[in-house]
């Protein structure tokens, strides 16, 4: 605390700036105008002098969320050297074809397959999807697709692919802050989600289909781009994507390597890619640096985050907050934590999900701690209050895929994320249970 500090710690007036930060953020500002105003304010609260902002700051960039967004902007490169190179088109066109989209039901599987894997690979919900939209919308449209039916898949499976990518925003968080791996965050948390959500997007596109295709809804005037086929070259450097992918994924978990080694990984990765695709080296730099210039602002996000979050606890507003919640549920269990986290995160705190991860933890970790739940079970309720925000509320990512899939549906997209919402809720609730018995 300052020498001019306008509270004592710990208190609940730590919490202004978070207050501040969620009240812009549910007006629509950007997460990072929000962090810099809330942060602004907690340096007047603290007492805060400007030698000692500067010296945050400057700290920050080495910091934790510094790290991940250094990491997020190096996913966001390798995203543009796979696209440059032809790799990103090439796992699609393997996909619908080794499918056949002759009906209606392979037409969502497919859909759902290629936005799940691109996705996954590129670290991008926009982006994987905008670069699969041109090749699978025309597919899909001949078999009677609509765009409402469109968009709710590229939302849900969108945001799958988010959680089971290895070098995601949400995984990449989800790890540092839980210190699992990612074969222990997959097992006990994002495979289980994701495979609700798989199973509920299904049946919720087919009833969507079903109403939307009874209405007459369906694609006009859809401009087929120029056929892709990919060449004996593009087939070679993707079987080398894969196989490379897959053996530094292997060795990270059976060496039980940590956040930094993702650092590595993405750099040698976009190396190997565009070297067998035979970019120069120029090329393979200035791909990457254009993708990572599209992540700026994130980065710039957790620049101010880092600081943020201190101010908060040096105030003692978590620690406020904790004593408040211990007095309103003096016995916290398994199921009151992971049922609170899961619900305040979901739907009362929004922004970009690194943020999320880190203000639902910090929220809720005095609390995970006291009654000592284990990380594998907490995992999955930072997973669903950093996903059902997207789902249960018109947000910029929901509209952005109605967008990318040419639907005006947002009726559609809500009924689809309420519903995956309300089902991993329910199994959240049933995993509090089991988990005991498993770790406790």
């Amino acid at each position: 605390m300052g020498s001019w500090s306008l509270i004592d710690s710990p208190s609940l007036l730590g919490l202004i700036p978070l207050v501040l930060y969620l009240f812009l953020v549910f007006r629509g500002y950007k997460a990072t105008t929000a962090v810099a105003v809330g942060l602004t304010a907690g340096c007047i609260l603290t007492g805060q002098s400007i030698s000692s902002i500067s010296t945050m700051i400057a700290k920050a960039t080495g910091s934790f969320l510094g790290i991940i967004g250094l990491i997020i902007m190096l996913g966001s490169g390798l995203g543009y050297v796979m696209t440059k190179s032809g790799v990103a088109k090439t796992i699609v066109y393997w996909i619908v074809n080794k499918i056949g989209v002759n009906n209606e039901k392979k037409g969502i599987v497919v859909t759902m397959i290629c936005s799940l894997v691109i996705v996954a690979l590129l670290g991008t919900l926009a982006g994987g999807n905008a670069i699969i939209a041109p090749i699978i919308i025309p597919v899909v449209a001949a078999v009677g697709i609509t765009p409402s039916t469109v968009g709710v898949i590229f939302q849900a499976m969108g945001e799958t692919g988010l959680i089971w990518g290895p070098f995601t925003p949400p995984v990449i968080g989800l790890m540092a802050i839980t210190g699992l791996s990612y074969g222990k965050m997959m097992v006990w948390a994002a495979i289980p989600y994701g495979i609700i959500w798989i199973i509920v997007t299904y049946f919720v596109a087919q009833r969507i289909q079903k109403s939307t295709k009874a209405k007459g809804e369906k694609y006009e005037n859809i401009e087929v781009v120029e056929e892709f086929t990919p060449s004996a070259a593009q087939k070679r450097t993707t079987v080398i994507f894969l196989v490379s992918f897959l053996l530094f994924i292997i060795y990270g978990i059976i060496t039980k390597q940590g956040t930094n080694y993702v650092i590595l990984f993405i750099i040698l990765l976009a190396l190997i890619l565009g070297v067998s695709s035979k970019m120069k080296l120029d090329t393979i730099i200035g791909e990457m640096a254009q993708g990572m210039g599209k992540m700026t602002e994130m980065y710039l996000l957790f620049i101010l985050l880092e600081p943020f979050i201190n101010l908060i606890v040096v105030s003692g507003g978590f620690e406020a907050l904790s004593k408040f919640l211990l007095n309103i549920f003096p016995n916290p269990n398994s199921l009151t934590v992971m049922m609170m986290g899961s619900l305040v995160g979901g739907f009362g705190v929004d922004g970009a999900v690194v943020a999320q991860l880190k203000i639902t933890n910090d929220l809720f970790i005095d609390l995970v701690n006291r009654i000592g739940l284990p990380m594998e079970m907490w995992a999955i309720a930072l997973i669903a209050a950093s996903r059902i925000t997207t789902n249960v509320y018109p947000t910029a990512n929901m509209v952005g895929q109605m967008g990318i899939a040419r639907s005006k549906n947002i009726k559609a997209m809500l009924i689809s994320g309420w519903c995956v919402s309300m089902v991993i809720l329910v199994y959240i609730f049933l995993w509090s249970f089991i988990g005991q018995k498993i770790f406790f």
